[in-house]
């Protein structure tokens, strides 16, 4: 395995999966005053088939050929506009040498369009599910998050292992339910914002390209889960 390869994979045990597994111990009590409260998972956790490129890492191009591969996890309540997310990046030349490779965070929550909740989906992935709180399986049926389609969008920041810190506008796009024609296709799409210290979009940290646009989803799984608030028992009335 590479140097590259081992410390993203290093980043994202460290950062995204503990991250999404407090999310998912915590967030059935928090939905009880949010239902707008959803996790969401890049090319990670228990959609990814080991050794299966088409699922993970999320793989977008520019125009060029530049590629970004991307994988993380996260959180985000719509109705409050916040966001806490993060994950890996590499970023690939259009012959697949990696030009810079790192972390991104979510800085700002932007918005969320719902396509409409389609709670068979988990039941129907022929996958090699992780281990518990991964494993669909052992999610309650009655109050346990929903799989939801949707196009969440949000300001990120990548931090490289060299070079300086880049800004970025992130979509991610989950095919569940009804979504619509142009947005038949899962995956991200990435849009480098111009920076104060002149840094013009994804400009390699080498002088490279300036491409600022990645807009062709390649391959990836997303999803989001849509955590319900759980029933409470009725309150009798005295006598």
């Amino acid at each position: 395995m590479s140097n590259q390869s081992t410390f993203s994979s290093l980043i994202l045990c460290w950062i995204a999966v503990p991250a999404l597994a407090s999310f998912l111990s915590a967030a059935p009590a928090k939905a009880q005053n949010s239902p707008s409260n959803y996790i969401f998972l890049v090319a990670s956790g228990f959609l990814c088939d080991p050794g299966d490129s088409a699922t993970c890492p999320a793989v977008v191009k520019s125009a060029n050929g530049e590629s970004y591969e991307i994988s993380g996890a996260g959180t985000f309540d719509a109705r409050s506009k916040s966001v806490t997310a993060a994950g890996t990046f590499a970023h690939k030349s259009s012959e697949g040498t990696v030009l810079d490779a790192g972390v991104w965070i979510a800085s700002d929550f932007v918005k969320f369009n719902s396509y409409g909740m389609a709670p068979n989906a988990l039941l129907h992935q022929e996958r090699a599910l992780g281990p518990t709180p991964f494993n669909p399986k052992h999610l309650p049926a009655t109050s346990g998050p929903l799989p939801t389609g949707g196009l969440a969008i949000f300001h990120i920041r990548l931090l490289p292992m060299r070079g300086t810190t880049k800004s970025a506008v992130l979509q991610v796009n989950c095919a569940l339910g009804e979504a619509p024609r142009e947005r038949q296709t899962e995956g991200i799409r990435l849009t480098f914002e111009s920076n104060a210290r002149g840094s013009p979009g994804a400009g390699s940290s080498d002088g490279g390209s300036t491409e600022s646009e990645f807009s062709e989803e390649v391959s990836g799984r997303v999803m989001f889960l849509l955590m319900r608030p759980e029933a409470s028992p009725p309150v009798k009335t005295p006598q």
